[in-house]
């Protein structure tokens, strides 16, 4: 048609908790590797990486609270989600043997799952998801889906797995 112009493409607002979420992955891969203090990553994420421009790359504005959450969240409950984490991954795949990246992100999925009740099961692991897709392009993604489900029936009882209800009745009894 002559004379239409191109209708200019609609770009959605950055999600803050996703950007978050993507950012505290990326800081526990850097102590795990680095390791460096919680204090001082906490710090330079937030100084210099959340909404900040680095060698031409912007970082996405990020809920510095929830990154503060999560990251720190991680950190102080590692004995108790990573056993979750271990007892979610297929049993000839101890959670040693995870990349660093994927272990970040199944920490911080886990971390959510068990700590932050306020946030819906599948937002959480769609987020984690779309986090791990970020970083990896084969089955990754479905690991982390996978294991997340797997944390969140033993932890809430809900999920999408077949035994989501005998979860959550088992852990009803509990209480």
């Amino acid at each position: 048609m002559a004379g239409t112009e191109p209708q200019p493409r609609v770009v959605k607002p950055a999600n803050k908790r996703g950007a978050a979420r993507l950012a505290a992955v990326q800081a526990l891969y850097q102590m795990d590797v680095g390791g460096t203090g919680l204090l001082e990553t906490v710090a330079e994420y937030e100084g210099f990486r959340l909404g900040q421009e680095i060698d031409g790359e912007i970082y996405r504005d990020a809920d510095a609270a929830w990154f503060r959450d999560v990251v720190s969240g991680v950190v102080r409950t590692q004995k108790v989600i990573d056993p979750r984490i271990h007892a979610s991954l297929p049993t000839d795949w101890p959670l040693s043997r995870i990349d660093t990246t994927l272990r970040a992100i199944l920490r911080a999925g886990a971390y959510e799952l068990t700590n932050r009740k306020d946030v819906p099961v599948a937002v959480i692991v769609s987020e984690y998801v779309d986090v791990a897709k970020a970083f990896y392009n084969d089955d990754e993604p479905g690991l982390v889906n996978a294991v997340l489900d797997r944390v969140a029936r033993a932890e809430r009882g809900e999920g999408r797995g077949k035994d989501a209800k005998d979860a959550k009745d088992a852990k009803d009894a509990k209480v």
